[in-house]
């Protein structure tokens, strides 16, 4: 699934290109696609059409298009397969939603799998920002401006699950996965298994600086792509997988300290760790 640097990579593309711009034209290939607006197909493309896109935002792994001035957005979930693309109509058979835009430009929502889809939502305000619903009850993220990370801090103290588990809860934190989590917590050389209430304030700071760091390099690559189904909105893939230090290198020997990276199950994923550098926590 696609993590905060692969959707900021996205929804910079769409600033660039589709802000100002008005949908002339639509249409739903696929139902599902649509199925999270609650109205169906007919009222999503009715109020889309002829809707002015006047800007983009994120927060977390959650991406929208603001339109208009009636405090509606259009959310778009990316899934495990969305993709967002500009240019002709895409000519593929997993072409779920078409719209043209008053330059004659297209904006295609393909999505394989089918997990992701569109909504119209309305905006609401939320601790000094405007999200859709949907979103409310999503935190902050590392790479937001106004990210506290003393309050993320305190949350994390409190809580008596794996430190990995709570940077993955995307009410604690937002933006960070399975990819990003696994590479923080190698930074910071501290064990995904560790309960979070037991870690230091030091080293709870110093994993989502980690975080944070980790984030702004991927972004800086266009983020990290393993196949064909993550890419930007003209085609092309990151390339910030051939830095990863730990997740997907399992029996492969540690940058740092030249163990053999070791994979383990968790929460029905996968997670990568060195056994020197982030030793186990003691039972």
């Amino acid at each position: 699934m696609p993590e905060l640097p692969e959707v900021e990579v996205v929804r910079r593309g769409l600033q660039a290109h589709v802000a100002g711009k008005t949908i002339t034209a639509i249409r739903v290939d696929h139902p599902r696609a649509v199925r999270r607006h609650e109205a169906g197909a007919a009222d999503l493309t009715a109020r889309l059409l002829g809707a002015r896109i006047i800007g983009t935002d994120r927060r977390g792994k959650y991406l929208w298009l603001n339109l208009g001035d009636d405090g509606t957005a259009l959310v778009v979930h990316l899934g495990m397969s969305g993709q967002m693309l500009l240019g002709p109509v895409t000519n593929t058979n997993h072409l779920r939603i078409a719209a043209v835009l008053d330059d004659g430009t297209a904006l295609s929502f393909v999505d394989q799998r089918t997990f992701g889809g569109w909504q119209l939502a309305d905006l609401v305000d939320v601790d000094g920002s405007r999200v859709p619903v949907p979103v409310a009850h999503i935190a902050r993220d590392p790479l937001d401006p106004r990210f506290d990370q003393a309050a993320v801090v305190n949350v994390l103290r409190r809580k008596h699950s794996e430190i990995k588990r709570q940077l993955l809860d995307q009410t604690v934190v937002s933006g960070v996965g399975n990819i990003y989590a696994d590479e923080a917590l190698w930074r910071a050389g501290v064990n995904g298994a560790r309960i979070a209430a037991k870690l230091t304030r030091r080293q709870l700071g110093e994993v989502l600086d980690a975080a944070a760091e980790v984030m702004r390099e991927a972004l800086g690559q266009g983020g990290t792509s393993f196949d064909s189904l993550y890419v930007n909105v003209n085609g092309q893939s990151g390339y910030f997988d051939r830095s990863l230090n730990v997740y997907g290198r399992e029996d492969r020997n540690c940058r740092r300290c030249g163990a053999v990276i070791r994979r383990e199950k968790f929460m029905n994923r996968s997670s990568f760790s060195c056994p020197k550098c982030q030793p186990r926590p003691r039972r």
